[in-house]
C-alpha cells in the first residue's frame, strides 16, 4: 500500500504512527519514546519527559493525554492499563 505522507515530518499534532502497552518502571527506558498515553483507570502519572525532566499528575480520569516521554515511572504512577503512543 502506498503511503503518501512517507516524505512528511511529523508535527505535534500528527496522528500516532503505532502503540504499545506501557509497564511503569522507575529504571527502564520505554523502547521507543512516545507522544501520548492512554490511561485505562483513573490515577496518577509519573513519566520522565523527553527533557529528562521528572513529572506527576493529580488523579487523571481515564482517557488519552498527550505528552512526550521516554520513561513512565512506577513511583508516582497509580493509573492502570496504559498505551503508549508513538
Amino acid at each position: 500500500m502506498a503511503n503518501r505522507f512517507s516524505t512528511f515530518l511529523l508535527g505535534a499534532n500528527a496522528p500516532a504512527l503505532g502503540s504499545y502497552v506501557v509497564t511503569p518502571s522507575d529504571d527502564a527506558d520505554l523502547p521507543e519514546a512516545i507522544r501520548a498515553v492512554t490511561l485505562g483507570t483513573a490515577g496518577t502519572l509519573a513519566w520522565r519527559g523527553t527533557d529528562g525532566e521528572s513529572y506527576v499528575t493529580a488523579t487523571l480520569p481515564p482517557g488519552t493525554y498527550a505528552l512526550g516521554a521516554d520513561r513512565i515511572l512506577a513511583t508516582g504512577t497509580t493509573a492502570a492499563d496504559i498505551t503508549g503512543w508513538v
